[in-house]
């Protein structure tokens, strides 16, 4: 049986990585270091990958909010909120539909950070981590960006 200790990890480092790649793009630059293109490779995925992970956090964030905590956050009427009329109702109903969000959030932060690290190895070490990483991690990105530019309009 696996421990949940390094899921944990991986998600808090998938948390951090936009700050810690911003760090790595810094060090990349600094020295002569023969790998310096690969090293700026992997810091850039990770640019793209810490942001992506940055607006998962936020939206993590909003879903508890809204979620699990529904009923400090919203005080009524519940005439019209899904499992209302009740405030117990719907605190239950939005806490239940805020679980399977907020494990769906935390299982892609886990992914963000395997792909950071399959990229860093194939970056960096210049090992063959096979080709659908760098597709993924631009993909990923790219539905990052439609994501915040349809939330945005929707404000």
């Amino acid at each position: 049986m696996t421990s949940i200790r390094p899921v944990a990890i991986d998600i808090l480092r998938a948390a951090a990585l936009l700050p810690v790649s911003v760090a790595r793009s810094g060090t990349a630059l600094k020295g002569h270091d023969p790998h310096r293109l690969r090293r700026l490779l992997h810091a850039g995925t990770g640019i793209l990958l810490g942001a992506v992970a940055f607006v998962l956090v936020g939206m993590e964030l909003l879903v508890i909010a809204r979620g699990a905590l529904y009923g400090f956050v919203d005080q009524g009427p519940y005439d019209h909120s899904w499992g209302g009329p009740t405030r117990t109702g719907a605190w239950l109903a939005h806490f239940l539909l805020s679980l399977p969000v907020v494990a769906g959030g935390l299982g892609l932060l886990w992914f963000i950070a395997g792909l950071d690290d399959r990229l860093g190895a194939r970056f960096v070490r210049g090992e063959r981590t096979g080709a659908w990483a760098l597709p993924v991690a631009l993909l990923l990105s790219a539905g990052a960006v439609v994501f915040v530019i349809a939330w945005t309009h929707q404000l």
